[in-house]
């Protein structure tokens, strides 16, 4: 009996030492608090801005205890202060905590270097802030972006510039990596657009620019450049230097176009201080996020209770930081529920190292890391953002923005692009549901107010005000001086057909093309056009040449020309007499031998019908001279359809339907032929063209040049007498073949 008891008593205490282990065991991944790093500098917008919407996730997710199974999500801040170096202690001191992922780095220059940290230690780190192109995944895989790269913010801002019909654009930007790698993703977006950057404005760092001087000095540069499209990357304390110093620099004027990329809309939506009259007709870009109940109900929440009275407002980061805890939680649970464990180990690479200060032994390293990434990349929810997915490249599931035009203290949002239907002014939602359709002819945007309170579209370019002035060559000729000729005498005035028609094409353009003539010849005697021609191959004296230059194959050969707007060619001048009117000019329709033609078929064809129908047909019966009556008669009453003897035989009747018909055509030619006579005058003349000219054996006049050309007539050439001021001139009669303006 006691060995039994014994045996129940040991067993009792088996099963509780079980118990008392599975207790153990669980509590180790299901700890009570799943910590989570966060490094950003709380004395900015954005760390202000995320700081509230980390809270609020935070008070969301431990609101359904049974969301981490008991367990409580933290989020630990650690304020970087826009420092660097606080920022890598920062994340190291998270390390030795514990924390399954962290939420930062705020910039994109740490981002790069904590990506390191986090492949090492397996730590997975979410962003929204530090957007750099640059940040692969393969390089950094333990990285991920939860809000759209900045390569989509400048592809939309490409497709903005190719929209307006832009090709240049000058990019003000801070040399740090975010800045400098997003303006390297534009130019490249513009080049597949046929368009350029073509000037890079580097600043100093947003953390170290404390004085206007170097904004300045780039400002005015880009005063003086050709391009008037200015792409604004910066962050907010720069942006608005910029904006004030442009200002003062009259360069938020009329003509000028200024596009600046979320950092604007997100000081704007923050409540921030920023005078709206610097950047009044400015576009700016904001990440686009749904409407949604859930949006509205969490922006009520924001100015009622979140912000605890400060003036910051919410800003898209705040949706995106709130989601980003959200989607770590999701990520989380998902792991917790498929068994997996929470646990941490030391680094073996890092166990031998040694120092005295450092303890780097005490970094951890997440044992569940890949697993927890895995988990994040693979989330699908719908948050404050809209619907949150990841693509196989990490990118966000369809990137768009609001496009905003800012005017008179008004946010006025002129259209949306989206990655997946480009440029419209409906949301980009409504397209998911449709095939794509990236066409020109789909693009739309509304209008817009530019600087200066314009609603025209800016040219987008200027001439340079240190660029010289278009060198237009003009032939100073000695005859045909309609043409082209110098005014009395002047050195660069000048005169003529081909004159005003170049002045009358530059007025149709919508911009000022500044030029000024430059005369080719001493104007006693006309310039060589083929010597002409040639100095504008070399770019050397002319630009282009205006003037009475034929087009002939070997100039076509080496510069282009314009449709011609003369074209007169070469022409045979021939005396033509006039026809005379007279009484008889009803009878000019026809040839004589055409009416004998006509008059023997009249009398053959009643002969004809006589022949066919006398024997059975009274009508064509009697004396010999009243059937020759009838068949005058009867042939000729056909010409006007009023005969009136009846026809009886078959082959009579065929033989009258078949006349009946050529008398049709025969009155209807003669018709039209006499009425044309009758109203349009007529020229005659011996010479028909070329071949009459080559049999003719009169006498042809040609003048010196064309010797060349009418050679094979020269059995009947003689020579006339040029005017005196023709003499002497090369291209007298060439260039009169077809006259054009060269450029």
């Amino acid at each position: 009996m006691l060995s039994s008891m014994n045996w129940v008593l040991l067993s009792f205490i088996i099963v509780l030492g079980g118990g008392l282990l599975l207790s153990e065991g669980a509590s180790s991944s299901r700890p009570p608090v799943i910590k989570v790093g966060a490094i950003f500098g709380l004395n900015t917008m954005y760390g202000e801005t995320a700081n509230i919407a980390f809270k609020a996730a935070e008070e969301d997710v431990n609101s359904d205890p049974s969301f981490l199974g008991g367990s409580k999500l933290r989020i630990l801040m650690n304020d970087a202060k826009r420092s660097g170096f606080l920022s890598i202690m920062g994340a190291l001191q998270f390390m030795e905590t514990d924390v399954v992922a962290i939420i930062g780095p705020q910039t994109s220059i740490m981002a790069h270097v904590l990506s390191h940290l986090a492949n090492e230690l397996t730590v997975p780190m979410l962003s929204f802030t530090a957007l750099d192109p640059t940040l692969s995944p393969l390089q950094f895989p333990f990285f991920v972006q939860t809000a759209p790269s900045d390569l989509f913010l400048m592809r939309a801002i490409a497709e903005m510039i190719t929209y307006y019909g832009w090709s240049d654009v000058v990019a003000l930007y801070n040399d740090d990596d975010n800045s400098r790698n997003g303006v390297t993703a534009l130019g490249d977006e513009l080049e597949e657009r046929r368009c350029k950057i073509s000037y890079k404005a580097v600043l100093p760092l947003d953390v170290v620019i404390t004085s206007p001087v170097e904004i300045i000095e780039e400002l005015i540069k880009i005063r003086g450049m050709e391009s008037r499209v200015i792409v604004v990357n910066t962050f907010p304390n720069t942006g608005k230097m910029i904006f004030k110093e442009a200002e003062r620099l009259g360069m938020m004027e009329k003509g000028y176009v200024w596009i600046a990329t979320t950092w604007l809309s997100s000081v704007l939506d923050s409540n921030l201080p920023l005078d709206t009259k610097l950047v009044n007709g400015v576009l700016t870009l904001r990440l686009h996020t749904p409407d949604s109940r859930k949006k509205r109900d969490f922006a009520a929440r924001w100015k009622n209770k979140l912000s605890n009275n400060k003036t910051i407002g919410l800003n898209v980061y705040g949706l995106y930081a709130y989601d980003t805890v959200w989607i770590i939680a999701r990520a989380v649970k998902t792991l917790l529920e498929a068994g997996g464990n929470l646990s941490f180990s030391n680094d073996a690479k890092l166990g031998s190292l040694k120092g005295e200060a450092l303890n780097l032994s005490a970094l951890s390293r997440f044992d569940q890391g890949s697993q927890l990434l895995d988990y994040i990349v693979h989330t699908k929810m719908s948050g404050l953002t809209g619907p949150v997915q990841f693509h196989p490249d990490r990118s966000m599931l369809q990137p768009s923005y609001d496009i905003i035009n800012l005017v008179d203290d008004r946010v006025h949002q002129i259209g949306y692009w989206s990655n997946y239907s480009g440029l419209s002014i409906v949301p980009p939602e409504s397209f998911y549901s449709k095939p794509p359709n990236r066409s020109s002819s789909n693009q739309h945007l509304n209008s817009v107010t530019w600087p200066g309170g314009t609603s025209v579209t800016p040219r987008g370019w200027i001439f340079r005000n240190n660029g010289r002035r278009l060198r237009i060559g003009v032939p100073d000729r000695a005859s045909f001086k309609d043409f082209v000729s110098r005014v009395n005498g002047s050195s660069n005035k000048v005169q003529g057909y081909c004159i005003d028609v170049f002045e009358a094409a530059v007025k149709l353009l919508s911009y000022p093309v500044p030029h000024e003539f430059i005369f080719f010849g001493d104007g006693l005697t006309n310039p060589n056009y083929n010597e002409l021609v040639n100095k504008v191959t070399t770019g050397v004296d002319f630009d282009a040449v205006v003037g009475d230059i034929a087009i002939v194959t070997k100039r076509t050969k080496i510069v282009d020309f314009t449709q011609p707007y003369i074209e007169s060619g070469l022409v045979v001048v021939a005396p033509v007499t006039r026809l005379n009117e007279n009484p008889w000019a009803f009878l000019r329709p026809f040839t004589l031998p055409m009416w004998a033609v006509t008059a023997s078929f009249f009398v053959i064809v009643g002969a004809a019908i006589w022949i066919l129908e006398h024997r059975i047909n009274d009508e064509f019966r009697g004396p010999p001279r009243r059937q020759i009556i009838t068949i005058l008669w009867f042939t000729f009453s056909t010409m006007f359809f009023s005969h009136r003897e009846t026809t009886v035989s078959t082959l009579g009747r065929m033989v009258l339907l078949i006349w009946l018909f050529v008398v049709l055509i025969i009155t209807s030619s003669y018709t039209a032929s006499l009425t044309s006579i009758l109203t349009v005058q007529q020229l005659n003349s011996p010479i028909k063209g070329v071949d009459t000219l080559i049999s003719s054996t009169g006498r042809i006049g040609f003048q010196r040049l064309l010797m060349n050309v009418l050679i094979l007539i020269s059995s009947s050439q003689i020579t006339v007498s040029l005017p005196s001021e023709a003499k002497n001139s090369p291209d007298a009669v060439g260039d009169l073949h077809s006259q054009e303006t060269l450029l």
